[in-house]
């Protein structure tokens, strides 16, 4: 077990690496820094200045590494648009895109997981037919046309729900949440839903074809000749064996989530790191990006470091197999 997670960390901190120099090219092949910060009109001697204040003179190497260093400590310089450190804008917006991030993927696992065993246990029947359907439906429409359709129906057409904005927050030190007040929860509703669907038809169809494939095998057919009951096998054979790559891809899509949150922030106006990086890029605000790529980054190697040790814990061939087993 410590070997394996030995052998993940050092994973984890070569894509790091590797996803910090990419970061750290924006800087040096996305416009110019100095110039967005004095502006066209500066004076050649400001301009050097500025260069030898930022390290932007030393070499290239020298320059990575400062980057490296900062970056592990969550320093990203000031934004170029606003003037405020980069740290804190993201600070501030990151309650918001987890809050909704995490809302979805709870709200995905709670219907696409009884969805799916449904599918799969009245295999033909108009029901489950029904819910394919939808699914394909929920796979194929874009994020953004869910989003406009729900703001038409619910916002526009029936007015139960308001269309845009974050709503009334509480504020839990430097953490802010709108699930403590009325409110919040109104202007929850929407993008929770509009970023749920595709992850809840994906885990779904997962899940439908998992346990299809499950109730087929062998040990399932031996527990019927043992007269075991259909709750007895469904639930406590198919279904259990039926979620370790649930957890899999579960924990996956919820980095997905996080990080392609941006399409639904856009259309809700949501304030979350997705609709900073939408404004960073807008106006070529490269410390943002920057931060926003190795954030993402980060939260991806995390998730995926704890899927595979969840992973590890649940599937015992994982264990028979790096211990050298049969």
């Amino acid at each position: 077990m410590l070997v394996f997670v030995l052998r993940r960390l050092i994973q984890a901190v070569i894509v790091m690496v590797a996803v910090a120099f990419i970061a750290f090219l924006l800087f040096q092949y996305v416009g110019d820094p100095v110039v967005f910060l004095l502006g066209q009109d500066a004076k050649p001697e400001q301009i050097q200045q500025l260069r030898i204040d930022l390290g932007l003179d030393q070499p290239f190497v020298v320059q990575f590494w400062h980057f490296i260093v900062n970056a592990a400590q969550g320093e990203f310089g000031l934004s170029l648009r606003q003037g405020a450190k980069v740290s804190r804008l993201i600070g501030e917006r990151l309650p918001a895109t987890l809050e909704l991030s995490v809302l979805a993927a709870l709200l995905a696992l709670a219907v696409g997981l009884p969805m799916g065993v449904y599918a799969a246990l009245r295999r033909g029947s108009v029901g489950s037919q029904s819910v394919m359907a939808l699914s394909l439906l929920g796979v194929s429409l874009p994020t953004f046309l869910i989003g406009i359709l729900m703001i038409l129906v619910f916002s526009v057409w029936l007015g139960w729900l308001p269309s845009f904005g974050r709503g009334e927050v509480v504020k839990l030190g430097w953490w802010s949440s709108g699930l403590f007040t009325r409110d919040g929860w109104s202007h929850l509703v929407l993008p929770t839903v509009t970023l749920a669907i595709f992850q809840l038809t994906l885990i779904m169809r997962l899940v439908r074809s998992e346990m299809l494939e499950v109730l087929r095998t062998d040990y399932i057919k031996f527990a019927r000749a043992r007269g075991l009951s259909n709750r007895a096998i469904h639930f406590g054979h198919a279904l259990r064996n039926t979620m370790v790559p649930v957890i899999t891809i579960t924990g996956l899509q919820l980095g997905s989530l996080i990080a392609f949150a941006i399409i639904t922030e856009k259309v809700f106006q949501w304030p979350g790191m997705g609709l900073l990086f939408i404004e960073a890029v807008t106006f070529a605000d490269i410390p943002i990006m920057s931060a926003y790529l190795c954030l993402i980054a980060l939260i991806f190697v995390t998730i995926n470091l704890v899927v595979d040790l969840l992973y590890f814990a649940v599937d015992p061939r994982l264990r028979v197999s790096t211990t050298g087993g049969h």
